[in-house]
């Protein structure tokens, strides 16, 4: 599975082209899942171009979206930095009109149990966002409903391409014998082309999208997501063709 990331947390004065509004984040929806994407994560935002979990805010993007791209999966943020305290940002998933099809927690970040103990409660799957260097890890499986997530996000936060992939080879490693949840990884910035190869060659789901990499694998500039998920598909196909068939594990789907 290859997700498109259309925006992140990023702003316009970062990404001139960044989709911010409902209307753009269903544009480069359409466009994306045109070039290959088959799963959707966004971030809402605020008037300011600010990450939001506000209701109204949340029903608008995913409205939009859905109705440009009908049938494909969309998910949202949980970010603590759109809502730093827990109770709250927990309170908001319960008041949410329109519901999403999954929502990523970071396991890093204090109340991720309760945010997701609220999405559980909303029946939206969950994406558990495991960043590396940090004890996401640890927290996300002593957790007693880790079983119930919908995916595990293996998000390699070294951005230097040279150390990243044995960062993400480490982490998968720590994950390995303590889940049988699907996987999926990505990297940012400099380290999120040669994290995606690794996704490729170890058949893992992936991600890429402005949030992740402004840039194609040559270095030019991305002027928009579907540009990043059509390098991404000639990546992931050329990786098939090396491999050949052969059995997928969970870690190796």
């Amino acid at each position: 599975m290859l997700q498109a990331c259309l925006n992140g947390a990023r702003g316009r004065a970062e990404c001139a082209h960044l989709p911010v509004t409902p209307e753009e984040l269903a544009t480069a929806a359409r466009e994306a899942v045109a070039a290959g994407a088959q799963d959707i994560h966004l971030h809402p935002k605020n008037g300011e171009g600010e990450d939001t979990l506000d209701p109204a805010a949340v029903a608008a993007a995913l409205t939009a979206v859905r109705a440009a791209v009908p049938g494909i999966p969309v998910g949202v943020t949980t970010g603590a930095w759109a809502t730093p305290d827990p109770e709250t940002r927990a309170a908001q998933v319960r008041s949410w009109t329109v519901l999403p099809d999954h929502a990523s927690v970071n396991w890093h970040e204090d109340g991720a149990a309760e945010v997701a103990t609220a999405l559980l409660e909303r029946r939206i799957g969950i994406e558990a966002g495991i960043y590396s260097g940090t004890p996401a890890a640890r927290r996300f499986l002593n957790w007693p409903e880790s079983h119930r997530v919908l995916r595990i996000l293996a998000e390699i936060t070294d951005t230097d391409p040279r150390t990243a992939v044995p960062s993400a080879a480490g982490l998968l490693d720590g994950l390995r014998p303590a889940t049988t949840s699907p996987v999926l990884l990505h990297g940012e910035d400099e380290a999120a082309w040669p994290v995606l190869r690794l996704a490729a060659a170890r058949r893992l789901d992936a991600r890429i999208g402005l949030e992740d990499v402004l840039r194609l694998p040559d270095g030019t500039p991305a002027e928009r997501n579907a540009d990043l998920i059509l390098a991404a598909r000639e990546i992931i196909q050329q990786a098939g063709q090396r491999g050949g068939p052969g059995v997928m594990t969970t870690f190796d789907r």
